[in-house]
């Protein structure tokens, strides 16, 4: 790869950390042996990586002014990717692949994408077929209405339209929420989150039901933001992480042991400054302070596995 200047410090890390696991497979192909497996020997061959993102999950993932993919978690594959090409010691070319709620899993499940960098919870019945990053982010299911709607908590969803995003976990949360209280809540289901919030603008549907942030970070950067507000407590609770191939072992080490270096070195706490606390390009700033269950999360993601 070509560098000009000073490595940042949690580069020069990565770049150390990446040596340690490349040092075995780099023995074996001097030996004329393949050691690499899964994605890491994909990517040797290739000379690509495959990156799935999102076009509105801001700040996560989301498209910039010139469409380009940029975000919290595009940023933290940045760093994957610098890991993936020092453990294989060749420069990737990355290939920019939009998926949806819907899609991702599948995306990941086949091939098509190596990494989804988006917003996309970690749970028990995605195990099953994905693989996650250690947690990047907590969030929860909220409520997006106009300012002024009667809606304040869950309850006062009772025979109201509400949107919400195909394929994500909070479509269930409020299907299970319905059916638990009998609220009746008729569910308009969108593509995406764009189109999600387009629905409560239009007035089409009386409210948007997804994780929190994402909702703060939709209401940041419209026009109309001031007409906006996220109201009720938490329905659910959603980890986020970074998905990639289940059964990739040697992928799971790299990504486990990089994040590891992330957070010990202090990236994640920059990367995290960066995107909900201060201006975002557009301009608007999501003010979101880390919560503490992601703090205690990091500080335990420093502590390296044995």
């Amino acid at each position: 790869m070509k560098r000009t200047g000073p490595l940042p410090r949690f580069l020069v890390a990565l770049l150390l950390a990446a040596a340690a696991l490349a040092a075995g497979p780099a023995q074996a192909q001097d030996q004329g042996l393949t050691t690499l497996t899964g994605t890491l020997a994909k990517a040797r061959e290739t000379g690509a990586i495959t990156i799935g993102y999102r076009e509105s999950s801001v700040p996560f993932s989301y498209l910039n002014a010139r469409k380009e993919p940029i975000g919290y978690s595009i940023e933290l594959c940045r760093a994957l990717v610098t890991a993936v090409e020092d453990a294989v010691n060749k420069s990737l070319a990355i290939k920019w692949v939009p998926v949806t709620s819907d899609s991702r899993i599948d995306a990941v499940a086949s091939g098509k994408v190596d990494l989804e960098c988006g917003s996309t919870t970690n749970n028990l019945e995605r195990q099953k077929r994905v693989s996650f990053s250690p947690t990047m982010f907590v969030s929860g299911t909220k409520v997006l209405v106009k300012k002024g709607s009667p809606i304040k908590s869950f309850r006062d969803l009772a025979g109201k339209k509400v949107a919400v995003t195909a394929g994500t976990t909070n479509e269930k949360t409020l299907r299970d929420l319905s059916e638990k209280f009998k609220l009746g809540i008729q569910l308009q289901v969108a593509r995406d989150h764009a189109e999600s919030f387009g629905l409560v603008k239009s007035g089409q549907a009386d409210a948007f039901a997804t994780d929190d942030v994402l909702l703060y970070g939709l209401i940041a950067q419209d026009a109309a933001k001031a007409d906006y507000e996220v109201v009720g407590d938490f329905l659910s609770y959603d980890p986020y992480g970074i998905m990639y191939r289940k059964g990739d072992a040697q992928l799971n080490k790299l990504v486990i042991d990089t994040f590891q270096v992330l957070a010990e070195d202090g990236e994640i706490d920059r990367q995290y400054k960066r995107w909900f606390l201060r201006k975002l390009p557009s301009g608007a700033s999501i003010d979101l302070p880390m919560s503490a269950q992601l703090e205690t999360i990091i500080q335990t993601m420093k502590v390296k596995a044995e």
